[in-house]
């Protein structure tokens, strides 16, 4: 996770003004890769302390449209965000509990439906986002 000062470096070549709230939504980000705005919202506020709903939206607008962070919407999901730009990776999220990982580009022989790295979920279904239970889930359902 990156320092304040470099959190600070990264909107001002992005050419983003620093600011508090930006500072704070940033890291909030990169804390807590996939997290769902509320998530954010709350890091944010337990760091700010007041700060709107609304201001926490236009940030995430701003650092989106400047290359900063990612959306994304995972089917059945509300937006979530994440600090990992730049390149061409997917996620795999568990049916059960929602959790989110990265995976690198697909490779094998069948690209689409082998993730390089599953995370040790078992994958059922790809769409670009792997569908799957993450090991954690899967524990409990064979215990």
């Amino acid at each position: 996770m990156p320092t304040q000062s470099e959190v600070e470096q990264l909107l001002r070549r992005a050419a983003l003004r620093v600011t508090r709230p930006r500072v704070a939504v940033l890291t909030a980000v990169y804390a807590h890769p996939h997290a769902d705005t509320d998530s954010i919202v709350g890091a944010v506020r337990d760091d700010l302390g007041g700060v709107s709903t609304q201001a926490v939206y236009d940030v995430l607008r701003a650092l989106t449209a400047a290359g900063l962070v990612r959306r994304i919407e995972p089917s059945g999901s509300v937006a979530r965000y994440e600090s990992r730009v730049g390149d061409n990776h997917h996620h795999v999220i568990c049916r059960s509990c929602g959790l989110i990982a990265d995976v690198d580009c697909a490779v094998d022989e069948t690209p689409c439906l082998i993730a390089s790295d599953d995370h040790g979920f078992v994958i059922d279904e790809a769409e670009v986002i792997y569908w799957g239970v993450c090991p954690a889930c899967s524990a409990v359902a064979t215990a």
